[in-house]
């Protein structure tokens, strides 16, 4: 009989798998951002905010746990050097479309609506320099495309101080 009440206080003491973690299971705080701009095929010029993520433990984390992305704010993912990059939506609770951008600031691969909450490898087929998250739908909204330039520092190309 005086294992039972051990056995409880083990259970209600260790935490369950997929159990939710202090500090994991909410929004982590914005972290820096700046300004990217992509140069569609079209000639336009289209701006937005990015949180730049540069450090592994900001790029485990991502955009995880986010309840909305606005329509012109993204997340850059900067890998420091082209490789193979691949991404996934576990713990992300918005559609997102995903930019797989070269070293010159073309894009190399466009995935588009990733599935919320899904454990999918979403790969870039190829080497990048950095991955670019922006909310579902954008890449049709601006007729984004293979091929289009992604202006930003990391890519030798910073925004001009006046848009276009």
């Amino acid at each position: 009989m005086r294992r039972r009440p051990l056995l409880s206080f083990l259970l209600i003491a260790l935490p369950l798998p997929g159990a939710a973690q202090p500090g994991v299971d909410r929004p982590q705080p914005r972290l820096p951002t700046e300004e990217l701009y992509i140069l569609t095929r079209d000639g336009r010029r289209h701006r937005f905010v990015v949180e730049m993520a540069v450090d592994p433990a900001q790029q485990m984390i991502g955009l995880m746990f986010r309840p909305s992305i606005g329509p012109d704010e993204g997340m850059l993912f900067d890998w420091g050097s082209p490789r193979e990059s691949s991404m996934w939506m576990r713990n992300t609770l918005v559609s997102l479309d995903m930019l797989f951008i070269a070293a010159d600031g073309r894009i190399h691969r466009i995935a588009e609506r990733a599935v919320p909450l899904s454990l999918e490898t979403i790969s870039s087929r190829g080497p990048v320099r950095a991955t670019l998250e922006l909310a579902a739908g954008t890449v049709e909204r601006l007729g984004i495309r293979v091929g289009d330039r992604v202006e930003h520092r990391i890519f030798n190309a910073a925004p001009a101080a006046s848009g276009r």
